[in-house]
């Protein structure tokens, strides 16, 4: 079992099974229960790996074989904490979306997005689900990756289930939306390609041979001024990716026209290969120039957090509202990053996860919801809760994990990475703050104009939730109420590789300074 190879099966089974998905007989309904039943199997094999997998063990599973020697790549795996979180989480959230999209792949007029609110789709189901998997399975190989080409290579090919995806599938400016989606991520991966290209100059001339290995990139020194440039060069694709301000504009025209499960996947799991690019590529292989950048990167990740709040709560559009809550939560995993102290970096680590169900929880619920009104404008609602009482009730948890409700799984990482900042810079945490406040307002307007007051008159007659989208929906807010009391599985886990990230990037938390009292003040 120790030699067996876990993750290079993790990696391929999705991609392998969405083969599968694409070449069965173009029966929908057969299409959809493999997909589903092939996801679970791909789950089942990351809880095996979890369940092996030891907190204080490093990284672990790990395999290497050379695969381009002129080129010094090799095909390298290996998982430590936050790989294992965000693999668990895009494992769980992919048979999850697969459920609450059963009907998104239709040729029938747009059922599974709510008629008018796009135009048939491109392809057939088979295609749907099989680019579902795909993606999951190259997700899966940016999280384990631990050769810096294979991890561009698999980086860069991501971006091509989600294209089709948006494109094939997504409403009347699908086609505008994945072109501008592409063009900004391809544009992000051609100034990562430049550094890339780099790292193979720069360690050959280090080591005498060229080397993409973590393990052996880790230990060398590039010199200040190199590092820099090359710490540019990623951060600024992993900025696309995240995405923060200003280089997040292709995120809400993307929401606005993808289907709520294609959604669910590109901001919960593709959109986090961005944060976790910038811990694993960003402070550990280039340290130094990580520090030099911070003050930069910590203006960045204040201003994304304020604007995209402000924006969130002057949107009309459901999925667009959501685009931009995220930009504001990405701007507090960038913050918790940067501040470069164990709660930040804590605090960062996990808000990956919760973000993750938080936004899959918002994005399923409020597509539950535009599909029945056939509308995903905010005006063309109102009064749901009284016809629809179990998707107001599910869309009511959602919004409240949006603000960090206590009791729900953002509460703590946020909490940790507003500490993690007040220890950097009470500066900063002061604006940064001001994220929380603002997220109330989009959280509970959302709900307020949608839920409440006079039922919308062409809303009278709206069905409430079936038995398959509450079993779709049901486990992800059920994990929001049970990490959110209870989050230590994720942060015993997580603990010991923000240890590894601290000591790598040279940082050791202040020691506490408690006031002495004075002689007399004793005596009394």
């Amino acid at each position: 079992m120790n030699g067996f190879p876990w993750l290079t099966l993790l990696l391929f089974a999705p991609i392998v099974f969405a083969i599968v998905v694409a070449a069965v007989p173009a029966r929908p309904l057969l299409s959809k229960q493999l997909a589903l039943a092939l996801s679970l199997v791909v789950l089942a094999f990351s809880i095996v790996i979890a369940v092996r997998f030891d907190p204080h063990g490093g990284m672990q599973f790990q395999e290497s074989h050379e695969w381009i020697r002129s080129f010094g790549a090799h095909y390298a795996l290996g998982v430590d904490g936050l790989g294992l979180t965000l693999v668990l989480l895009t494992t769980i959230l992919t048979p999850v979306v697969i459920l609450a999209s059963w009907h998104d792949g239709d040729r029938v007029g747009g059922a599974g997005f709510g008629a008018g609110l796009r135009p048939e789709p491109r392809w057939g189901t088979r295609s749907f689900f099989a680019w579902l998997l795909a993606l999951e399975g190259l997700a899966i190989g940016c999280f384990i990756a631990t050769d810096v080409f294979l991890f561009y290579v698999l980086f860069e090919a991501v971006l091509i289930p989600v294209y089709f995806l948006i494109g094939g599938f997504g409403g009347f400016g699908r086609a505008r939306a994945a072109v501008k989606f592409l063009l900004y991520s391809l544009t992000g991966g051609l100034i990562m390609l430049a550094a890339v290209i780099g790292v193979y100059v720069e360690s050959a001339k280090v080591a005498g041979h060229p080397t993409y290995l973590l393990s052996d990139l880790t230990r060398m020194d590039l010199g200040q001024d190199v590092s820099r440039w090359l710490f540019v060069g990623f951060f600024i694709a992993f900025a696309v990716k995240a995405p923060i301000f200003p280089v997040h504009t292709w995120l809400p025209d993307a929401c606005e026209q993808a289907t709520p499960g294609t959604n669910t996947l590109l901001v919960s799991v593709l959109d986090k290969i961005g944060s976790f690019g910038m811990i694993r590529f960003g402070l550990e292989l280039f340290p130094g120039a990580a520090k030099w950048a911070t003050p930069v990167v910590i203006v960045l990740a204040i201003i994304s957090i304020i604007y995209g709040a402000l924006m969130a709560i002057g949107s009309n559009n459901i999925p667009r509202l959501i685009a931009y809550t995220s930009v504001s939560h990405f701007g507090f995993i960038v913050l918790g990053i940067f501040v470069m102290n164990s709660q930040g970096l804590v605090g960062a680590n996990l808000y990956m996860f919760a973000h993750g169900l938080s936004t899959a929880a918002v994005f399923l619920t409020g597509g539950f919801l535009a599909t029945r009104r056939g509308s995903a404008l905010i005006s063309d609602m109102g009064g749901i809760e009284k016809v629809a009482p179990v998707l107001a009730g599910f869309f009511l948890v959602a919004n409240l994990s949006l603000l960090s409700l206590p009791g729900l799984s953002p509460f703590v990482p946020e909490l940790l990475v507003i500490i993690g900042a007040f220890v950097h810079s009470a500066w900063a945490a002061a604006f940064a703050v001001t994220g929380i406040v603002l997220a109330a307002m989009y959280a509970l307007i959302l709900y307020q104009r949608t839920m409440t007051g006079p039922t919308h008159p062409e809303a009278a007659g709206m069905r409430d939730l079936n038995v398959r989208e509450v079993v779709a929906v049901a486990p992800v807010v059920a994990l929001l109420v049970v990490l959110g009391f209870f989050p230590k599985p994720l942060t015993a886990v997580l603990n010991p590789s923000v240890d590894h990230t601290m000591s790598q990037v040279g940082r050791t938390d202040p020691a506490p300074t408690v006031p002495q009292a004075t002689t007399e003040g004793s005596a009394q």
